[in-house]
Parts: C-alpha cells; structure tokens; sequence
C-alpha cells in the first residue's frame, strides 16, 4: 500500500471522528447557552425581587421616620406653651394620629388614591387583606406611607389652637380632615401615585402638570390653613392681648424640649421628603441633601431677620426657621439644584419671622406655636418656589408656564381646607363647644380636660410655696 493511500485512510479516520466531535461541541454550547440565557433571566427576576423588596423596606423605613415626627410636633408644641397644658397636647398629638389613621383607612385612603374622575377617588374604601394582596401586596405598605402623612397635616392645627381648644371638638376635627378634607385635596395632585392599582388615572392638578413631590401644598397648606381657621375661629387665649389690642408674650415653659422637638422633626423630613420617592433610588440621597440645605437656609434666614427686628436672635424664631425651610422646599425637593435649596429655604426663614409678626401684631390672630407661618405661609412659598425656572436643575424641565399652574394649586390649597375648616370649626363651636370654659383655660387644660397633671413636682412645689 502506497504512503499516499495510508495517509488518505488516515485523514478519513479523522473525519470520522471529528464530525461527532463537531456535533458533540455543538450541541454542549448550545446546551451551555440555552442554561446561561436561562441563568441571566432567573438572574434578571431575581434582581426584580430584589428591588421590589428595597423599595417597600425602604417605603416602610421612610414610613417610620415621618411617623416619628409626631413625636417632633408634640415636643415643639408642648414645650413652646404652659406647663398647665402639656398633658393635653401630648394627647391630642397621640390621638389626632389614631382618630385619624382609622378614618383615613375607612374613607380617606379611597376619596385619595381610589379610582377617580379627577376630583375624588370612589374605590378602596376599607379595602381589605384580600383585595391587597391579590393586588400584589403593595397596596399595603403605600397605604402606611399615605396615612402618616395625613397624620401629619392633621397634627399641625393643634399648635395653633393650642391651651384653649376642647378635646372633644379636637377629635371630632381629626376625623374630618383626615376622612374627608385632606384626601379629598390630596386626590388632585396625588391621585395617578397609585398607579395601575385604581386604573391609572390622575387627578385634576396632576394633569395640569403641578409640582408637588412631598407636600408643600397638599400636606402643610392644607394643614396651614385649617390651622387659620381653627385659630379666627377659636379665639386669642386669655391674656393674649392687652386693653387697647397690643399682644403680649406668653412664653414656652420648656425652650430646650421645644428644640429637641424640631431636632426630630429634621429627622423625620428626611423620611418626608425623600421616602417620597416610594422606591430604593439614587435619588434619596440628593433629595435629603436638598432637604437639609433648605432647613438650614431657612434657620440662618430667620435668625438675622429677627436679629435686625428684635435686636436678638431669638431662638424660637430660629427653630421655626429651620421648619420653615423644610416645608418650602418640600414641594421642589426633586426639581431643585443646591444652589436654589439654599434661596428656598434662606427666604422661607425671612418670610416665617415675616408671617408672624403681621399675624400677631396686625391680624390679632393667636398662634402660640407659628404653626399657620411655617406650614402655612411656607407652604404657598414652596408651592411657587417649585415653579421659579432659576431654581431648577437642568433636567427638570421647569419653564415659566409652570409657575401659573402652581399659582392655581396654591389657590386650591388655601381655599379648600380654609373654608371647610372654617365651616366645621362653626359647626362645632355651636354644637358640643370649641372652646373650653375661661376657669379651665385659667387653671390649665391638663386637669380640667383630663384629670392628668404633666409636672406633679411642679405644682407640689408651687403649694407649698403658697402655704409657706
């Protein structure tokens, strides 16, 4: 056999064993394929549970800090009025949140975030444990978000009318507002937030494009301005005014609780103001940092002004500052560069010191906490602050036809919950009283409204004074 004929045996031996070989590759990388593309998809699904957990953890988490704010309120409220109330208002603080977390899941999460027409929503009323979880569980964890924040709104109307209020008219008014009132308003802006789950639709402000990320206007006005009408409506507290109208000074018993007060609600802000994404973002972290320039703008702004006004720089005007800058800029948080934080918050602390003065001097209405200034004054300066194309980063896309339509959710803001709130707070003062009897007033709500005495060694001391 010629050496030509071996090697062309050879070189067929080798095809045959190739050819399976080629076949056997094949078919192992198409194998390794198929189980790698399987591998990415269970990874791509395994990365979506994943960020679907982070989101609702981080929802919830946001969820607690805005819930510790009520812990923020009572404190600056407390502290900033007379020993001979604090029992009281720490109660109005714990109840204004449970009054108003029954009746939000009664009816106000539904009149919210329900499927509307534009103006309320008319589904998920009283939803229950099934219609949630069949909807894929969310609905649970953005209803406990939703409801601190109607807490939150409710709250602020209990400074204002603070040491002279009936507990009674108290409760009867944190049902209202947070069943009726705020989810009726909040529905405007907020309604499309729901998403698919009440059929994607939005309400009336929403489709004009307003700007309102955390609540400047649909949270803090609101409160705001129920807090104006509670407060005409109610009357100045005993002693608040001299003969011939001058306003007199009553001070807080406890400065240092007060600031501990605001120290928390800072905190809880940040909870307020980037949980509003409602998702484990990039985003949170430039939002609380806008956030916390614009508190501390605002402690700065409202600390000369009153510096130059009073001569001192007072240190309740510089906490209402802080506050103030944390409601202007609630409402632009997300469509703000620094730069625009910091003008927010520094002309909210001026308008605050602003609001008042011309409140206690002019109008001869008593605030002894300046809730109506902070959330209310600032929350109309937020919502326009939010339509100012100089203060806006580049990808915000905010021009000047913005600022009309925030004019427009200002408006709605302020009327809204100002005349309903005007509305009830009569009705009440005609019916089961607004206002508790000037005996009670005089020897503090604590005893008379709840038979608790906040500082037992306080009034200790002060009888054996008097016996001494």
């Amino acid at each position: 056999m010629s050496t030509m004929m071996i090697q062309r045996l050879k070189g067929q031996g080798v095809q045959r064993l190739w050819r399976p070989a080629q076949w056997g590759l094949a078919a192992a990388l198409t194998i390794s394929l198929v189980f790698l593309l399987g591998q990415e998809s269970a990874f791509a699904q395994d990365a979506e549970a994943v960020q679907k957990n982070a989101d609702t953890i981080w929802t919830l988490v946001a969820a607690a800090l805005v819930f510790f704010m009520q812990a923020g309120f009572a404190m600056v409220e407390t502290g900033f009025t007379r020993s001979k109330n604090a029992a009281n208002l720490m109660m109005k603080n714990l109840m204004d949140f449970c009054m108003g977390c029954c009746a939000f899941w009664f009816i106000g999460f539904g009149l919210m975030f329900g499927q509307s027409g534009g103006f309320f929503g008319r589904s998920w009323f009283a939803f229950s444990w099934q219609q949630a979880h069949e909807a894929g569980d969310w609905p649970f964890t953005f209803f406990v978000f939703q409801m601190v924040f109607a807490a939150t709104a409710a709250t602020i109307v209990s400074g204002a009318m603070a040491e002279r209020t009936k507990f009674v008219a108290y409760l009867i008014y944190s049902v209202v507002i947070s069943g009726l009132i705020y989810p009726i308003s909040g529905s405007w802006a907020w309604n499309g937030l729901f998403g698919d789950y009440n059929g994607g639709t939005k309400g009336w402000l929403e489709n004009l494009g307003f700007i309102d990320f955390a609540g400047s206007g649909v949270v803090h006005l609101v409160g705001g301005a129920a807090a104006l009408a509670g407060a005409m409506v109610v009357g100045p507290r005993i002693g608040k005014y001299g003969p011939d109208g001058e306003p007199r000074a009553i001070p807080g018993h406890n400065l240092p609780l007060g600031m501990l007060g605001v120290f928390i609600l800072t905190l809880g802000w940040i909870g307020f103001n980037a949980g509003s994404t409602t998702a484990a973002s990039p985003d949170v972290g430039w939002i609380a940092m806008n956030t916390l320039l614009a508190a501390s703008a605002g402690a700065i702004g409202a600390m000369i002004t009153c510096w130059v006004h009073f001569g001192k720089p007072d240190m309740t005007f510089a906490a209402n500052g802080v506050l103030a800058g944390l409601v202007g800029i609630t409402a632009p948080c997300n469509t703000v560069h620094p730069v625009g934080a910091l003008i927010i918050g520094s002309v909210a602390g001026i308008l605050v010191v602003i609001s008042v003065v011309i409140l206690d001097t002019v109008l001869k209405v008593d605030d002894p906490v300046g809730a109506i200034s902070v959330h209310g004054t600032c929350g109309i300066w937020g919502l326009l602050a939010a339509g100012i194309p100089w203060f806006a980063h580049a990808e915000s896309g905010v021009t000047w036809a913005q600022f009309g339509v925030q004019v427009v959710g200002a408006l709605a803001y302020f009327f809204w919950p100002f005349i309903t709130c005007l509305i009830l707070f009569l009705i009440l003062k005609a019916t089961v009283g607004l206002r508790t009897s000037a005996e009670e007033e005089v020897a503090g709500l604590d005893v008379g409204e709840h038979g608790n005495v906040a500082y037992p060694d306080f009034v200790s001391a002060a009888a054996n004074l008097e016996q001494s």
